[in-house]
């Protein structure tokens, strides 16, 4: 390796420790990092700006204006108490159900934004029936991962693999959704056994739950029925944006700008403030520090690495994805992670083929996105929902969660490597 090569990888291992570590903000470091890199020319800025994945930028930014939107009529929380409603107030009932709500929404909305909506109804509902809502909340982060896993847009790393890897969104759902489907099934029954007699209570906390009137989380349903024909206008086309060879995020701006147009003139800059800037800076930081350490070839060295390691054995190649994508995941936030595997993936495939590394790909989603469970600081996610949770005067430490979704994510990842290798091999 070149002198060059060494200091910039030296210098991506230190941003992606601070990232981990929360030493400093990661949108702060991961831009501090990317201008080094500009400055000490292991990137020239032309090539930089063309690193950065624009369809993920802008998908991402009208998804968080579409979902924004759509939160603020109330109609998340109406299904949510409605569901513990149904439930009759029995706790695991309620804890199951709204998990598996919380993998159905994470699919289509996105895992941070779904956590964000359904944790504080979740813990207004645990507190009612006088039980802790750690139980509640973990498991609702846990399967916001493995929905989000389900679909191209329910997850940022699987935007990424998807833009990288050109995969539509119906061909990316055909491979991720069964399995998805399964881990759900399966975690579900994990959770019923750990859970079940924890969540006790008496008849007369039931009867507090059948109390609440979800009625009222619907304050004008005018909005509510514009938001969500245009949610779901912008779902049926991305499940077509194949058909008519457009990209993901020009069906998402175009439902964005379509929502905001109807919604009313006077509301557009508050329409803005839906977006999680920080998050889109910080794609772009991570964007353009990836981009240099392809150009600089450090990416190269690594895939010819693992080429070696598997004997070029596509089938080994996967396996090594799957398991290093989950373990890792689990230690550093899964986003930096894909954003440096992808052109890993990429230099792979010029070796074996862009048809023959199509498992790598989902591999590596399958990997990172349930990876994300093995600890708290695994995926946005976890961390969000734990962080509202101690705002509400209840501390999820690192080790409340882990000792969960470390069982989770091996229990996933074993069940994931058994569906590639029947899927694909």
């Amino acid at each position: 390796m070149t002198i060059q090569m060494i200091i910039a990888s030296v210098l991506f291992a230190v941003v992606f420790i601070c990232i981990t570590l929360e030493l400093f903000n990661k949108t702060v470091i991961a831009l501090f990092g990317a201008s080094i890199f500009i400055l000490f020319h292991f990137i020239s800025q032309h090539d930089a700006f063309l690193e950065i994945d624009w369809n993920v930028v802008f998908l991402l930014i009208s998804m968080m204006i579409i979902v924004g939107i759509t939160k603020q009529t109330g109609l998340f929380q109406y299904i949510a108490i409605k569901t513990a409603k149904l439930a009759k107030g029995d706790p695991i009932v309620i804890l199951i159900s709204l998990s598996v709500i919380t993998a159905v929404f994470s699919a289509f909305l996105d895992n941070v934004t779904t956590v964000l909506i359904l944790t504080p109804v979740s813990i207004l509902i645990a507190v009612e029936l006088g039980l802790s809502p750690l139980p509640f909340i973990i498991s609702e982060a846990i399967f916001s991962n493995i929905g989000g896993m389900a679909t191209l847009i329910g997850d940022p790393p699987n935007l990424m693999i998807g833009s990288a890897a050109n995969i539509s969104f119906l061909e990316f759902s055909k491979y991720v959704g069964p399995i998805a489907v399964i881990d759900i099934i399966v975690i579900s029954i994990f959770f019923y056994f750990i859970f079940r007699k924890q969540l006790t209570i008496k008849n007369e906390r039931k009867a507090r739950i059948m109390e609440f009137d979800e009625s009222k989380t619907i304050e004008d349903k005018a909005k509510l029925v514009k938001a969500v024909s245009v949610l779901g206008l912008t779902i049926m086309g991305f499940l077509l944006h194949g058909l008519f060879h457009l990209e993901p995020a020009t069906i998402s701006l175009s439902g964005a700008a379509l929502l905001m147009i109807i919604m009313g003139k006077h509301e557009v800059e508050k329409f803005f403030y839906e977006v999680e800037w920080e998050t889109i800076f910080f794609f772009i930081g991570l964007f353009i520090l990836v981009g240099g350490l392809v150009e600089l070839g450090v990416i190269e060295k690594m895939s010819k690495f693992i080429i070696a390691l598997t004997k070029n054995n596509i089938n080994h190649t996967a396996y090594v994805i799957i398991w290093v994508s989950g373990i890792f995941s689990g230690i550093i936030d899964n986003i930096p992670f894909v954003a440096t595997m992808i052109p890993l993936v990429e230099n792979i495939g010029d070796t074996m083929g862009a048809n023959a590394i199509k498992p790598l790909w989902i591999a590596l989603s399958l990997g990172s996105c349930l990876g994300g469970n093995g600890t708290l600081i695994g995926a946005s996610a976890n961390v969000i929902s734990a962080g509202i949770c101690e705002k509400s005067g209840y501390k999820i430490s690192f080790l409340d969660f882990t000792k969960y979704g470390a069982m989770v994510t091996l229990i996933t990842l074993i069940t994931s490597t058994i569906y590639i290798n029947l899927v694909f091999f």
